[in-house]
């Protein structure tokens, strides 16, 4: 088995595991992750209904975004701060957080410890 199909596999793994913990409801919903190689985006979700209550990324809000290189740390706490204003804008508080499989450390700890700093709790 070459490499790359391990790391892959150990990533599916990990995401069915959080994926089977984490489920978002109307009063805590879901915060999902999703990091590119370029890109961070986060996404406030209620399952239950399967509507998505916000979002942010490193692609909206272009003219705002004073970030050189979207795809670093400093971009991933412009998103998690983003993302905790339009929550806490829309009266949401509680929420449970859903790394998508990856690791909880760089680009996606810092995207979570801004949105603590925003206002949400975890």
């Amino acid at each position: 088995m070459d490499k790359q199909k391990v790391i892959n596999t150990r990533f599916d793994r990990r995401k069915k595991r959080i994926r089977k913990k984490v489920r978002g409801v109307p009063q805590r919903p879901r915060l999902a992750v999703f990091r590119s190689l370029r890109h961070m985006y986060a996404q406030i979700i209620d399952d239950e209904s399967g509507i998505t209550l916000a979002s942010a990324s490193t692609l909206s809000d272009k003219p705002d975004n004073k970030i050189s290189n979207p795809g670093n740390v400093a971009a991933a706490m412009h998103v998690g701060q983003v993302i905790a204003k339009k929550g806490v804008d829309i009266g949401i508080r509680q929420i449970r957080f859903d790394r998508h499989g990856y690791k909880y450390h760089g680009r996606v700890k810092a995207l979570a410890e801004a949105a603590r700093k925003g206002g949400l709790v975890f």
